[in-house]
């Protein structure tokens, strides 16, 4: 018989338990990152993100586990859902509290029901559902997100019955490049040539790239970096970033081999920075920030350089982030993701089902648009 519990802290569960599930290929989801989330306060406290993972036994085996938030508002899931909570609210109904599952402020692929060896994510998807519908009630939650899951996993929960959304993001691609001169060979001339400029101007401006992996950053660069990522949230929204200086801290120390930090020096001075997580065979390119404008340097520091790192290092994908139609002059491919939501609400649940019908048609017509668009001379 297997057996639910919903935990308030992800070191409620002893971190050789929970990683031997997790594996090393995805690294969001090992115990030392969703540690330093915690730990730092980036979630937890008067975040809105209260931890309360889910773990499923089978006696004492620990089977599956599952990264789980109780949310009271809508930042930084990178699936938009506000327009529902509105709707809520104009009906006199209450959309938050929400159950999510999902790596916070990540919107980045991957598993989010973690299995012991030999199961399949069919094997425990009832018991899965049912501990999730029996909290949702306990909590008087509205409903239950899973943001991010792999398609297959997606495909069946929306075979239950679940909402199930897509979105587009633009990932690179290693057709096993020998280098970037190799990759700009597929272009288009006007395309290639664009993209040799854009290099071209980052060292006429006097800047030095370093790429430094996570053992090579000290606690000072790690702050500076921090720097960097708020000045860009600051910008952005006039508002700090969701994650502390404690945070990269707290991961320099605790994942630093999968950890890639590129910086651009100018006069010997940092002055930008892009942190890279290194998963088994994917880059994924998660922060940034600089302290002033240079000309194309964003797109050396968070596009190329990451190009290049896949490239030596035989990676096979490189997932830059959310967003970012600009990614595609640069070879970045449009790929669908998913998510799935379960609405406890009946009438609501009718009407989300509707748009996200409609709303799929539409996100599958404009990635055939953006695959169009790519600037290489024939298909890939």
């Amino acid at each position: 018989m297997t057996r639910a519990q919903f935990l308030p802290g992800i070191r409620e569960v002893a971190a050789a338990d929970w990683n031997a599930l997790a594996g090393r290929d995805y690294p969001f989801l090992r115990h030392e990152f969703l540690c330093a989330l915690e730990d730092s306060a980036s979630v937890g406290g008067d975040s809105g993100w209260e931890p309360h993972h889910l773990l499923l036994r089978e006696g004492a085996r620990l089977v599956g586990a599952m990264p789980c938030y109780l949310k009271r508002h809508s930042y930084g899931e990178y699936v938009f859902d506000w327009s529902w909570a509105d709707a809520y609210r104009r009906h006199g109904q209450p959309y938050y509290p929400k159950l999510l599952s999902a790596v916070p402020f990540t919107p980045a692929a991957g598993p989010r029901l973690l299995l012991a060896e030999g199961l399949a994510f069919a094997d425990l998807q009832a018991e899965l559902l049912a501990a999730v519908r029996e909290e949702m009630a306990r909590l008087g939650a509205s409903s239950w997100h899973l943001l991010f899951p792999e398609q297959p996993v997606a495909g069946e929960l929306a075979a239950a019955g679940l909402g199930h959304r897509t979105g587009v993001q633009f990932h690179w691609h290693n057709r096993g490049y020998r280098d970037f001169a190799d990759f700009l060979d597929l272009m288009q001339s006007r395309k290639r040539k664009q993209l040799k400029r854009e290099r071209r101007l980052v060292v006429e401006q006097g800047l030095q790239l370093r790429a430094l992996r996570g053992t090579e950053v000290d606690a000072a660069l790690w702050d500076r970096f921090h720097h960097f990522y708020q000045l860009t949230y600051a910008r952005r929204s006039g508002h700090g970033g969701y994650l502390n200086r404690a945070f990269f801290r707290l991961l320099g120390q605790s994942m630093p081999e999968r950890l890639l930090l590129v910086v651009a020096e100018h006069r010997r001075e940092v002055v930008a920075g892009a942190l890279y997580v290194i998963g088994a065979d994917t880059l994924y390119g998660r922060y940034w920030g600089c302290t002033e404008d240079y000309a194309q340097l964003h797109f050396e520091t968070c596009y190329y350089q990451g190009i290049d790192f896949c490239i030596r290092e035989g990676l096979a994908r490189f997932d830059a982030g959310a967003q970012g139609e600009h990614k595609l002059a640069r070879g970045f491919e449009p790929v669908l993701t998913h998510s799935c939501h379960l609405i406890a609400h009946p009438g609501f649940r009718a009407a989300i089902d509707d748009f996200l019908a409609r709303e799929r048609d539409a996100i599958e017509s404009y990635r055939r648009e953006a695959a169009a668009a790519l600037p290489y001379r024939d298909a890939v």
